[in-house]
């Protein structure tokens, strides 16, 4: 697709993902007024956006496992039409209970827009191309997360509009972009056997949601360690052990538990979750912190955000572009991510009800630049290492353990702040001389309603204890720091389909192509034998196409079969080589025709001939597919588990394996040339060894690995004779080169290890030096050293 066509399909997708994130930002700054309304607690604001995160969580991975056997546009207007049918319920909603509810039918719609918006950019945009359309992504997130707090506070500030007219003013955006997807996005729907695993999706989501609700209510509706807390926690965890046995037996599972056989998948998903615990547990309580604790209107709370808001679309923009227009890596920019994210946390632990607003602004922009750099730039991350045929449901599963982190930090940090309200309500009450529970409830969020020096006590309380809220948040951060440490860097693909696939659609197509090749034609001649070279027919006349097959060494390949075909693809000839490689194909008439040749242990190949009005001579190389084994051994016994590697004159690694239980290897497919084979084992000295492998043909090359030495010892008092620790060791070789230093442990003790025979000298200091000399034979040797001053005659 060209990038105009990318951004005509993306238009669809940007109006949906920002209906989607307009209505979070519009109620989120709402809340506050909302709930004071409907007379809800701090523990039902938190299952406000608790119960969205929740069903959003749990359906993610379903849709994602959806978008690959199903089309992804349908999937992705259904998603639409769901979280519009919510957000209208939501409006109507004439209770807590009810707006929750509703709330929950949002999140379905809003887990398949977080994750179909991934799936569907992947499918059309290389992982290389990807960050600028990410940074689209990012200006989208950007205007809705601006304009929803300021339309959300304009709304609840006016008076003959009201709240509910956040939940209904999405709905003409959200049937705008239905209608533009329908007609710019056009993907193609592979069709294949569809089996969804409704089974596993049951187990999984019931589990999920368990412990969810769980976090959410403990403390709070009942203790930690309860009988609740054991039905809870216990039917969750037997939930999802039930789920992943299923999902391991099953042909198509929700969740593929290979794909965190990938380090990658594996270390983005653990960042993933705490970015979500992070971002979501600490951003969702900036409105009442603006609103509660520094007395401002909606409106005004949502201009608040603003510094957030520009350092994430900032950051999000200016890193896509980059890594897409010039260096291609990821890697620096989450690391720098990670670090400004711990680092805004940390200074938002710092806030209270006093602190300045100036230094508030600037802490934020600090934390939208580093959640800028990781949200999108972690799924890209895994997306560029993961094949098209599961790109849905890894992508679906890394913004599912995303969600789920903003989940349990969003019920576990409300608890946490509910709590510590609560503590510092008391404190402030018992400072007036106010008896606890006298006129205030420390669960209710109508502080207006509250005595004016109440209130102060309140909006103090607020204040301080969110600073307690960014304090953990900064702790849960640290996770996504050493999860990206450990990510390993690998460059980005040009390509939508990984390397994998190609390698798998080539093997394909030329198997098919020798099949054609061999496929018996009743209605042709199935077989001519090779005539003898010069005579093309009877009469020694006629056009044919001749030559010889070769390797890439130059030398004959006998056997071979090749045939010719036209055009249209029709055979015209086909026969097999002699024992010196030459071939001869007579063709009735000039044209061009594809000659394809196949045979023994050689890649298949195919070359364009033209015959015009005589014979034409066309040399055909065979390459490959040539095979090495042998046997890995030491001391006449086999090595099992071995690595063996395999790297070519440019030292590219070509193949690597691990040998079996008998000791062997076995390298197949490989072309003719120069190799260095190289053998590694635990307690063994690496081998390497130079091996010439001819095309066609098997090359036997046998390892022998030779035992390393090993040094112990325990370094002593002379005096007192007790183990001395933290004493210096050095080894030097036998030409005064040092080998290897290490430091004695708590008892005193030392150890080198993979030491060549030969001679050696050990030093250990730490008292005034002790030098001796010993020869080492390959076998395991055992050398203790006294340190201490020689006792006078």
């Amino acid at each position: 697709m060209t990038h105009r066509q990318v951004l005509e399909a993306m238009s669809g997708l940007m109006l949906a993902l920002l209906v989607a994130i307009l209505s979070s930002t519009i109620v989120s700054n709402a809340l506050p007024r909302i709930i004071g309304d409907l007379d809800g607690t701090q523990s039902q604001y938190t299952w406000v956006v608790t119960a969205m995160l929740l069903t959003s969580t749990a359906s993610t991975p379903i849709w994602g496992k959806l978008s690959d056997l199903f089309s992804k546009k349908l999937l992705y207007q259904l998603a639409i039409t769901i979280f519009t049918v919510g957000s209208v319920l939501g409006g109507f909603a004439q209770s807590m209970e009810m707006l929750i509810g509703f709330r929950a039918v949002q999140g379905i719609g809003m887990g398949g827009l977080q994750a179909l918006i991934q799936v569907v950019i992947a499918a059309m945009v290389s992982p290389r191309e990807r960050g600028r359309y990410t940074g689209y992504i990012g200006a989208v997130f950007a205007v809705a997360t601006v304009s929803g707090p300021l339309i959300g506070g304009v709304i609840v500030d006016t008076s003959w509009l009201g709240w509910r007219w956040c939940f209904w003013i999405t709905v003409p955006i959200a049937v705008i972009a239905f209608i533009v997807l329908g007609k710019t996005l056009k993907l193609p729907v592979i069709k294949r056997p569809v089996k969804i695993d409704w089974l596993g999706a049951l187990f999984l989501v019931g589990g999920v949601s368990l412990l969810l609700i769980w976090v959410s209510l403990a403390g709070q509706s009942f203790d930690w360690w309860s009988v609740e807390t054991a039905a809870y926690v216990g039917g969750g965890l037997v939930s999802l052990i039930i789920a992943v046995i299923i999902e391991t037996r099953v042909s198509e599972p929700i969740v593929p538990l290979r794909m965190f056989r990938n380090p990658t998948v594996t270390l983005a998903t653990i960042g993933t979750v705490a970015v979500g615990t992070a971002m979501f547990g600490g951003a969702v309580f900036l409105g009442q912190y603006f609103q509660i604790a520094r007395s401002y209107s909606p409106t005004e709370a949502g201009l608040m955000t603003l510094p957030m808001v520009i350092g994430m679309f900032l950051s999000t923009t200016a890193s896509g572009q980059i890594i897409s227009r010039r260096t291609g890596r990821i890697k620096p920019f989450l690391l720098l991510g990670s670090v400004l994210m711990i680092a805004a946390m940390s200074l938002l632990s710092t806030i209270d009800h006093e602190t300045d607003l100036v230094l508030v602004g600037c802490y934020l922009a600090l934390m939208g630049m580093g959640v800028g750099m990781l949200m999108q730039n972690l799924v890209l991350a895994v997306q560029n290492t993961t094949s098209a045929r599961d790109m849905g449901s890894v992508t679906s599963v890394v913004t599912f353990f995303r969600t789920l982190g903003g989940s349990a930090g969003v019920s576990v940090l409300g608890a946490v702040l509910a709590a510590r309200v609560s503590d510092y309500i008391l404190d402030g009450l018992a400072d007036l001389g106010v008896p606890p529970g006298a006129g205030v409830q420390s669960g209710s969020l109508d502080v207006g309603a509250l005595p004016a020096p109440v209130q102060v006590v309140v909006r103090a309380a607020y204040g301080d204890a969110i600073g307690d809220i960014f304090l953990i948040s900064a702790c849960i951060s640290v996770v996504t720091l050493i999860a990206v440490l450990f990510l390993k860097e690998t460059p980005l693909r040009s390509t939508i389909d990984s390397s994998e696939e190609r390698e798998e659609a080539l093997v394909a197509t030329a198997d098919r192509e020798t099949e054609a090749t061999t496929r018996e034609e009743p209605v042709r001649q199935a077989w001519t034998e090779p005539t003898t070279p010069g005579t093309a027919t009877a009469d020694g006349g006629g056009l044919f196409v001749h030559g010889t097959v070769q390797d890439t060494g130059g030398n004959p390949v006998p056997g071979v079969v090749l045939t010719l075909t036209d055009a249209n693809g029709r055979q015209v000839e086909r026969a097999r080589g002699e024992q010196d490689g030459a071939f001869r194909l007579a063709v009735e008439h000039g044209g061009s025709y594809v000659l394809i040749a196949s045979g023994g242990h050689y890649q298949p190949t195919a070359s364009m001939v033209v015959v015009v009005d005589r014979p034409v001579r066309h040399d055909v190389q065979m390459l490959g597919a040539g095979r090495l084994a042998g046997l890995v051994q030491a001391g006449g016994s086999p090595v099992a588990g071995a690595m063996a590697v395999l790297t070519d004159v440019r030292g590219e690694v070509v193949a690597s394996a691990p040998t079996g239980t008998d000791g062997r290897y076995a390298f197949a497919d490989l072309v003719g040339g120069s190799y260095a084979l190289t053998v590694t084992a635990p307690g063994y000295r690496p081998v390497a060894s130079p091996v010439e492998v001819a095309d066609g043909r098997q090359q036997t090359l046998d390892v022998a690995l030779q035992d390393g030495g090993r040094l112990t010892g325990v370094v002593r008092s002379a005096e007192l004779g007790v183990a001395v620790p933290d004493a210096r060791v050095t080894l030097l070789d036998g030409g005064g080169a040092v080998v290897a230093a290490t430091t004695t442990d708590v008892d005193g003790g030392y150890s080198f290890t993979d030491l060549p025979a030969g001679e050696y000298t050990v030093i250990a200091t730490g008292y005034p030096p002790n030098a001796s000399s010993l020869r080492l034979a390959g076998e395991h040797n055992e050398h203790d050293i006294a340190l201490g001053y020689p006792e006078a005659d």
